[in-house]
């Protein structure tokens, strides 16, 4: 049976008086921060996070001074608490919520700017398992997720590059955001922690050989918006995961105007085809148009097996 909703209206603008940041990736931070303070923002921040903040000459407060309780277990458990998730999670206009967040003394976040732990870049590095694991954020997803759902009064930023569209939405509406500008930014959080957890578990499956797992999980960034797909009417965008191996989606266009889907399709298809040869014994060639083999050819090189 699936979880019954209360019918209460999101509000179209939600004030934002006070922000938790805690972010692995740094980029654009410092001046986001210094932003969200000019605007008479509360900054709440953890760990690395809040000192970077702090260091840089602004006004922070730790989230174990919001929580009543300090970081354990080297940093694993900090925002994992009642004080945090209350205050993403309640539904600011239900009675029993507002009770309750009153009752508890839990203070509303209004927006909160969280980035994960870097899982893709250090499987892709080849570091050893327990590096790995390590590197699997759970704090952040958590938080994350429960902004995102909670977008009705929460604006969740898992991306530095959309701090400008923040700041700048916060200044065209006199300091709140509008809902379908939280939606946005909801559903990109999801799609974020989506293609994380896949990540991980793509990961696990490789790692412990699992040929056939139970449930399978693919996730990937934008890399390109390409000049159209397979017909020029339609639109098409190219997606990268984390794997380090060796293909089109790692390759780097030395030359040549903007690819289309039927290009990147050759593309992988050629790699492919001559990957099949051994690269010790000749180099192969071969020539496809619309991912079927027009031609293909071995040779002491290149130049020979293309003649």
């Amino acid at each position: 049976m699936a979880v019954a909703a209360k019918n209460i209206p999101a509000p179209d603008l939600v004030p934002v008086r006070r922000a938790l940041l805690s972010v692995f990736d740094k980029t654009g931070l410092i001046d986001f921060a210094r932003a969200l303070a000019a605007a008479g923002v509360e900054l709440v921040s953890t760990g690395g996070t809040a000192k970077a903040i702090a260091e840089a000459g602004m006004v922070v407060r730790d989230v174990s001074d919001l929580t009543g309780f300090p970081e354990i277990m080297d940093g694993r458990v900090k925002t994992l608490h009642p004080s945090v998730h209350g205050a993403l999670l309640g539904v600011r206009d239900d009675p029993e919520h507002a009770a309750a967040m009153r009752d508890h003394g839990i203070e509303p976040i209004d927006l909160v700017v969280s980035n994960l732990y870097p899982f893709e870049d250090v499987r892709r590095s080849g570091a050893a398992y327990a590096s790995i694991v390590e590197n699997i954020d759970i704090g952040g997803p958590a938080m994350i997720r429960a902004s995102a759902k909670n977008h009705a009064y929460v604006a969740i930023v898992t991306d530095p590059e959309d701090y400008a569209s923040v700041l700048n939405a916060l200044e065209m509406n006199f300091g709140s955001l509008s809902l379908d500008f939280r939606k946005k930014l909801a559903a990109k959080a999801f799609a974020r922690t989506a293609t994380y957890d896949a990540a991980i578990s793509g990961w696990f499956a490789e790692a412990l050989e699992i040929e056939h797992p139970t449930w399978r999980a693919f996730g990937g960034r934008l890399d390109q918006v390409m000049r159209y797909g397979e017909n020029p009417h339609q639109s098409a965008g190219f997606y990268v995961d984390g794997d380090k191996r060796p293909g089109v989606a790692t390759a780097r266009q030395l030359q040549g105007k903007q690819l289309s889907y039927n290009n990147i399709n050759d593309t992988d298809a050629a790699f492919e085809l001559v990957g099949e040869f051994d690269p010790t014994r000749s180099a192969a060639v071969a020539i496809i148009k619309h991912a079927n083999p027009c031609g293909v050819a071995e040779g002491a090189s290149l130049k020979a097996a293309y003649a």
